[in-house]
């Protein structure tokens, strides 16, 4: 009975060794969920800038006012009529 006893504390321990120091252990583990929920936030910063750039892919597509906003602000163009002003600020 002692033998058994001994065997199968000694199975025991070697279980727990391999539990907390073993190939996927508690700690592999725990690193693992970590670098999941790492990879979830920036895949849902991914997803929601993907949100707006078709949203703005439809905006370009379907209106006429996104381009016309994007015509002034990158190329600096102005309508048939209209006066530009720029203000520039004084240096001290």
């Amino acid at each position: 009975m002692r033998i058994i006893t001994i065997i199968l504390i000694l199975f025991l321990l070697l279980l727990q060794h391999r539990l907390w120091f073993g190939k996927n252990s508690v700690a592999d583990y725990l690193a693992l969920k970590e670098n999941v929920q790492h990879q979830q936030q920036q895949n849902d910063q991914l997803v929601q800038r993907n949100k707006v750039i078709y949203a703005d892919i439809d905006d370009l597509k379907n209106g006429l006012q996104a381009v016309e906003e994007r015509a002034r602000n990158e190329l600096g163009m102005i309508k048939d009529g209209e006066t530009f002003f720029r203000v520039i600020p004084k240096e001290d």
